[in-house]
């Protein structure tokens, strides 16, 4: 007889997982005990509990079990020596045999997932029945032996039924030892479920794991549609002629239905269990509707939403073809207006296998994807000289990750060109801390660059973990040295990166963060697999908005304002001499009886039409008095296109408009004069309001009331038919304009006494 040895314990264990009977079990744990002879007849082969009959026989092809046992050799759980109790052999890293059939692949990886979930386990059963210690099987086809014994007890210890495949010897001799021990194996198996009172084997599975564990069972299918080959109206029609129903919400999907996903408008749900009768339909044997993971649809639907009219995309990271054709479809479908124009997708494949490119390169093909090219170079080494990547406005980066917000990491990470080494780490529960800082190194490599070039718009950061390291942390980090990088090389504020609010609403069922949450996070649940998505857009240039006075005075400082005219006063001078001009004007208003010109420069030539025309003005105030109305005050302003608003030539033109007729009453003119309503008297001079913005400054002429003079006029015999008033305009000299004293502010005796005509 052998001894029972003692199995260690294992940590989060469910309570559920107790039996009420344990006291029973144990008292008939020693019906259980095996004996030396592993063939011996007298001892039941499985004990009453674990016999079930018709399930689980047809077993694994010979392939299967070798594809597995590599793949477990690769990512066991070595312990220390001294707590060794089996050993797999020094050898890791063995090269995997080639196994062409998806589904096979599928299933060895799966197979070799659950060893893993059950190491500790199946070595217990291993050295209780003496099974390690007994056969002489080198330590190298111990990894064979684990992967068959864990299939051999899921199938309750039945012998599999073969079916003529092909025959690996190294499978069959393994296969006949654990034949041989069946009874041992299953009766210390029901030692450790006693022992640590378990209802199945799953309870010894930390909790993490068996949550994620029953999830994985029950998620649903997501499929979107390939607006390449069809669209959603087709899809919908083809589905619901074959039998399917539409319901509202992935609530209600029961039995033969499907509905659309409240997050992604091009994706469809179905149940689980409607993946054949999906194939029926030749949607998916057609490339018309994708089955992909709802987690990888999010980046390509978040980059369509962001993309500008025009430009390329560039795809780093980790992922699959299916999710390059689903960006592909998404800016063909946006841009087909632009046939002309069509964007590209760049794929960097740099650490894919040539068969691995391959493989991309048609399953973008049949998807119907036409612009697609990909790129062998590492992104760390590509920039923004770079020839291919100047249209490049939108990087959509899914770095490799945890992938810790999955429930079902194996078929995940097949499909999506994951990290196969992190399936020993998934299988606990958690991920080495070294293995954590290891991806958030290359992580925070790839976003960091990604922001480096200039011309791209926006960035989606994708993940499928559940670790702030690698969502939250990475992200806040990147815009960080992303602002301070710009600042230590005086880059301007648009260089800068912000992020975008979450482009994707939530039901209003159920909870979620507050739209206003840059991040979108989707939390593991049974209707979907969790991820993480974020959103980096550029700053736009901010519109500076400046005063007036700033924008001249800067003008000034750079020189500006010398070159459109060098006789411009700066805005102080011209307020204080406008000041003293208002302030000549008020003097003059106790003197009603002088009339004066008033003008910035004097002219040098005068036209005699310009004479006429300023004399017939001059003459209309006279009558104007005569007839006995107020006195006001004429102001002209004249448009002046030259910089300078202190241009004499520009003066001449305000009095030589078209000709008119003598007896015509003097108008606006339409062309250089603009004639202001006349302001109220001089005794309330008005102010006018200040404007708001700077304008070049123009010429003015002040027109006040007439003034008689004794012996002023020439006798009436003049030959101008006009009054004396109006020849008088006409005889003078344009040199005989009255200045204006600037000391007095007015106009001084001497002035005008030289200023007079003599006859």
């Amino acid at each position: 007889m052998v001894k029972n040895k003692n199995i260690g314990g294992h940590s989060n264990r469910s309570s559920t997982c107790k039996t009420k009977k344990a006291s029973s079990k144990v008292a008939n744990s020693k019906d259980l005990t095996l004996l030396d002879d592993p063939v011996d007849s007298d001892i039941p082969a499985v004990p009453p509990e674990l016999q079930i009959t018709g399930q689980g026989q047809l077993g694994l092809p010979d392939k299967v079990y070798l594809l597995a046992s590599a793949i477990f050799q690769n990512n066991h759980l070595e312990k220390p020596a001294a707590h060794r109790l089996v050993s797999y052999g020094k050898e890791r890293g063995v090269p995997l045999p080639e196994v062409k059939d998806e589904e096979m692949q599928r299933t060895a990886y799966e197979l070799a997932f659950n060893t893993l979930k059950y190491q500790e386990l199946l070595e217990d059963i291993m050295i209780d029945s003496c099974f390690y210690l007994t056969q002489p099987m080198p330590d190298d086809q111990m990894s064979l032996v684990a992967v068959m014994l864990h299939d051999f007890q899921d199938r309750k210890f039945l012998p599999r039924e073969r079916q003529g495949d092909e025959i690996i010897q190294e499978v069959r001799d393994v296969e006949n030892y654990l034949l041989k021990f069946k009874t041992k194996l299953a009766a210390s198996l029901a030692r450790c479920r006693i022992k640590h009172d378990l209802v199945s084997i799953e309870c010894i599975l930390p909790e993490s794991v068996k949550t994620k564990q029953e999830r994985s069972s029950s998620l649903p299918l997501y499929a979107w549609v390939n607006t390449l080959k069809s669209s959603l109206d087709e899809v919908q029609g083809v589905l619901k002629s074959a039998g399917f129903s539409q319901v509202k919400s992935i609530g209600e999907l029961e039995g033969q239905t499907f509905c659309q996903d409240p997050h992604c408008g091009d994706i469809l749900v179905f149940p689980a269990q409607l993946k054949a009768q999906l194939y029926s339909t030749k949607l998916l044997s057609d490339h018309k509707l994708i089955i992909q993971d709802k987690s990888c649809s999010l980046g390509p639907n978040a980059m369509c939403s962001v993309s500008p009219e025009e430009g390329d995309v560039l795809m780093v990271g980790c992922f699959s073809g299916l999710t390059v054709a689903h960006t592909a479809s998404l800016i063909a479908e946006k841009h087909k207006a632009n046939s002309k124009s069509q964007p590209t997708v760049y794929v960097c494949v740099s650490d894919r296998t040539d068969a691995q490119r391959e493989d991309l390169q048609k399953a973008v093909s049949a998807m119907g994807c036409k612009n697609v090219k990909l790129i062998p170079e590492v992104f760390q080494s590509l920039d923004s000289s770079d020839k291919r990547l100047q249209k490049v406005h939108i990087i959509v980066l899914t770095p490799k990750c945890s992938v810790s917000a999955v429930s079902n990491p194996v078929e995940y990470i097949l499909q999506e060109n994951g990290d196969t080494d992190l399936l020993q780490d998934l299988s606990q529960g958690s991920i080495a801390q070294s293995k954590l800082e290891a991806l958030v190194a290359q992580q925070r490599k790839d976003i960091d660059h990604a922001l480096k070039f200039p011309k791209v718009l926006a960035v989606v950061y994708s993940t499928c973990s559940s670790y702030p390291e690698e969502n939250e942390e990475v992200v806040n980090r990147a815009l960080e040295q992303a602002k301070a990088r710009s600042e230590q090389e005086g880059e301007p504020k648009q260089a800068n990166f912000r992020l975008s609010p979450s482009l994707f609403k939530y039901p209003d069922n159920a909870e979620g963060p507050e739209e206003t949450d840059p991040f979108f996070m989707l939390e593991p649940s049974e209707q979907s697999n969790g991820c993480f998505l974020a959103v980096l857009t550029r700053e736009s240039e901010p519109v500076v908005t400046e005063a007036p006075q700033e924008v001249l005075a800067r003008a000034n400082a750079k020189g500006i304002l010398d070159r459109i005219g060098s006789n411009q006063p700066i805005r102080k001078e011209h307020h204080g001499h406008t000041n003293r001009m208002a302030k000549a004007a008020i003097s003059r208003a106790s003197q009603p009886h002088i009339s004066v010109s008033l003008q910035y420069k004097h002219q040098e030539t005068k036209s005699s039409s310009s004479t006429t025309l300023c004399g017939h003005q001059e003459f209309t105030n006279r009558r104007q008095l005569s007839q006995g109305k107020p006195k006001t005050l004429r102001l002209q302003t004249i448009k002046n296109p030259v910089s300078s608003p202190f241009s004499s030539s520009k003066q001449e033109s305000s009095c030589s408009s078209s000709p008119k007729p003598e007896n015509s009453t003097p108008t606006k003119s339409t062309t250089t004069t603009t004639n202001l309503r006349s302001a109220p008297p001089l005794a309330t001079p008005v102010v006018r309001p200040r404007r708001a913005q700077q304008e070049v400054l123009k010429p003015v002429v002040l027109v006040l009331p007439p003034v008689h003079f004794p012996n002023f006029f020439p006798p009436q015999h003049s030959r101008t038919g006009f009054s004396p008033s109006f020849s008088y305009s006409k005889w003078r000299n344009p040199s005989q304009t009255v200045p204006l004293s600037r000391s007095s502010g007015g106009l001084s005796r001497d002035t005008l006494m030289k200023s007079r005509p003599l006859f």
